[in-house]
């Protein structure tokens, strides 16, 4: 790459990665796009590459010649407290060798219960879950890493997304389809509690902005999401953009439902907390530091239930 257009490496290509991919490319980036196995539909202006980078030398291949890189890899739910630490190494050691700099893409799981309290990011980092001490444990390395001057790194934190491609979300896979067509539609939790959900295009542009700007590094941002609402509000949305009353399924406590099994939910069920107590993100510091505007939720309601539709028709 010449040095007026230095590369920007996505690694994970889940929704969050493929959105940042196609938004890197929208700004005039060349971007390689990194997963295990490298395939995929071809998105315009994006090489694919395979790589493993739990490993320091599938790290080391993924990032190689990449100016800025973007860490938005995710593992199997079960997997997480095992393997994320190991990614970790392997993509700092890597990032730092190439002389990188480096936006992850975050959890709120570090702030762990609020009992309710909007989160900023002068929350108390106060988890207290396997996963959300983990998680805790991961940025602190990561900003230290910043600290010592190791390497240029940034964390970028989402709340739930929702969006256009997002299927393993609690605003996903087994809410639309089954709004669309008239089945049960779950709903976690106390539905009368705000809870933010993070739009996937608005995650792309937080990252991507916050890899454009060295002076955003060193610390947390919260990425631009728009205001909190009820669960019951967002579903009233649903219904009206559907047309179809929601025959709603309460899950009031952690069980099977959806795309979401056993599996899943027996790791999940430590972080139930995050539908018994208002989960309310403020991400003004980006939106005032960078001009960035979160997506009105009916937008990005009106582009998920499009989405989901074609994805609906393209299976019959």
């Amino acid at each position: 790459m010449t040095a007026s257009r230095p590369l920007h490496t996505v690694l994970g290509s889940g929704p969050a990665g493929t959105a940042l991919a196609r938004e890197l490319v929208r700004r005039g980036r060349p971007v390689r796009l990194v997963d295990r196995s490298g395939n995929g539909p071809a998105i315009e202006g994006v090489e694919r590459c395979a790589a493993d980078v739990a490993t320091p030398e599938g790290a080391r291949a993924a990032v190689a010649g990449a100016d800025v890189v973007y860490h938005c890899v995710n593992v199997g739910y079960h997997l997480q407290v095992e393997v994320m630490p190991r990614i970790q190494e392997a993509v700092l050691g890597a990032a730092d060798a190439e002389g990188a700099r480096l936006v992850v893409l975050d959890t709120l799981y570090p702030y762990g219960r609020t009992h309710g309290e909007v989160m900023t990011e002068d929350t108390p980092w106060n988890a207290t879950t396997r996963k959300g001490r983990m998680r805790a444990e991961l940025d602190a390395r990561y900003l230290g890493a910043h600290h010592e001057g190791r390497l240029p790194v940034v964390l970028g934190r989402s709340a739930d997304f929702l969006g256009p491609g997002v299927l393993n979300s609690t605003l996903g896979g087994a809410v639309f389809p089954a709004a669309l067509t008239g089945q049960p539609v779950p709903a976690l939790g106390d539905i009368d509690l705000p809870h933010s959900y993070t739009y996937i295009e608005d995650v792309a542009a937080g990252l991507a902005t916050l890899g454009e700007h060295p002076d955003a590094h060193g610390r947390v941002w919260h990425l631009p999401t728009a205001p909190a609402r009820t669960t019951r509000e967002i579903l009233a949305l649903v219904e009206e953009r559907t047309g179809r009353p929601i025959d709603l399924a309460v899950v009031a406590e952690p069980r099977p439902f959806g795309p979401f099994d056993e599996t899943f939910m027996a790791e999940y069920a430590e972080m139930f907390y995050q539908h018994t107590e208002p989960q309310i993100l403020d991400s003004s510091a980006i939106e005032k530091a960078y001009g960035l505007a979160p997506t009105p939720l009916e937008t990005a309601l009106d582009a998920t239930l499009a989405w989901y539709a074609e994805l609906l028709a393209a299976q019959h």
